[in-house]
């Protein structure tokens, strides 16, 4: 089909950038005629003192907001109906979401329920939320999710151990506060997983079937950026001004990955993270490189694009040697990050295999890989990446 007569729908959010937006809390609160918000954010934050400033935009304003901090890394399905029933009992109207995917994540749940009722994994799937939420405000941590700019949240189910996605633009925060200060507290693995994840979020979105020019070009800019920031992004003497990069490569990676969907490296990550509790970002990083060797053959031009951008000179090459070139560039990456090439498990056999493969083809992820994947194939990569406890 002409690319002409494709529609393509994008969904953002407001979006307000820049060194100290966090405070512009104060102003929005106003804005949403808020008199009793809920702030939902991980506990160890709360300690910080980018987090004090924002706490004291609503001394001005004389309110005084509701806090819910029971969130953990990967946010299970009991935390958020936990919070949708602290969100009710005390009347709010109005989620601030301070924090990386985990407790934005959380809050989009919190949403979700407080508004449509049910238990929040029956939302599980595209498109089966059928009323808005009171409005959503997030202020992202990390550089690497883009909760804050999606219309992803992603909840553990814990009875399975397994992560679902809820797709919907009913989850696209209303207002994005994106700050590089925040990111100058970061734990330095953790802004190496986040960036991976922001690099494969785009990486997936521009070669998704579902891809458009509009996503291409968020995708594209998110590459360069991130490619070009992340080490420095790592090091200890990091500066705001590489933050702010590594934030602005990651909001371009979410508008691109929100609209165009992801792949199969994250339909594989969600089951891994879900069932193992693993990081999400180091999940990523372990099966890009195996996700794209699968992918290179129906997708090589897109491939041969990022290589490109990523700073390969590849012109005149063959597919093959383009392939082994990017490839062996995300492997450099991981390791200069300090992300292992494999994740480490109690127990390793095909009953776990075949279990962490059946969720993954399971996911909605999957749908919008430029292949089909078989069970094999996929059993194959986790074989690849996992090893058993010694």
């Amino acid at each position: 089909m002409n690319t002409i007569t494709e529609l393509r729908k994008f969904v953002a959010p407001e979006i307000i950038m820049g060194v100290d937006a966090r405070i512009m809390i104060g102003r929005y609160i106003g804005h949403f005629a808020s008199k009793r918000p809920m702030i939902v954010t991980d506990r160890n934050l709360e300690a910080l003192p980018w987090f004090a400033d924002i706490l004291s935009e609503f001394e001005k304003y004389d309110i005084c907001p509701v806090i819910f901090n029971d969130v953990t890394s990967n946010p299970r399905e009991y935390e958020v109906m936990q919070g949708a029933e602290m969100f009710l009992d005390y009347k709010c109207d109005l989620i601030i979401a301070i924090g990386g995917g985990s407790p934005i994540d959380c809050a989009k749940g919190i949403s979700i329920v407080s508004s449509n009722g049910g238990e929040i994994l029956d939302y599980e799937g595209v498109d089966e939320i059928n009323l808005p939420g009171p409005p959503l405000i997030a202020i992202p941590t990390t550089s690497g999710a883009s909760a804050d700019v999606s219309q992803f949240a992603i909840i553990c189910d814990t009875s399975n151990y397994v992560k679902k996605a809820i797709i919907s633009k009913k989850v696209v925060p209303d207002l994005a506060l994106i700050d590089p200060v925040p990111l100058m507290t970061m734990d330095l693995y953790l802004t190496a997983c986040t960036g991976m994840d922001a690099l494969t979020h785009a990486m997936e979105a521009y070669v998704s079937n579902a891809n458009s020019q509009l996503t291409d070009i968020h995708a594209i800019e998110a590459i360069r950026l991130i490619n070009a920031t992340i080490e420095d992004a790592v090091k200890p003497d990091r500066t705001i001004e590489i933050m702010y990069e590594m934030m602005l490569g990651s909001l371009h990676a979410g508008l691109a990955f929100s609209n165009a969907s992801l792949g199969a490296v994250h339909a594989m990550a969600h089951s891994l993270g879900g069932l193992l509790d693993l990081p999400h970002g180091e999940c990523n990083s372990l099966l890009l490189e195996h996700v794209v060797n699968l992918n290179f053959e129906v997708a090589s031009e897109k491939y041969t694009e990022i290589a490109k951008v990523m700073g390969l000179d590849v012109d005149g090459l063959g597919p093959e040697v383009v392939k082994e070139n990017l490839l062996n560039r995300l492997k450099v990456l991981r390791k200069k990050l300090g992300i292992n090439d494999y994740a480490i498990v109690e127990e390793l056999d095909d009953k776990l295999l075949d279990k962490l493969a059946e969720g993954a083809l399971l996911d909605p992820c999957i749908v919008t890989n430029p292949r089909m994947l078989s069970l094999k194939e996929v059993t194959t990569v986790y074989g690849q990446i996992l090893r058993k406890k010694r």
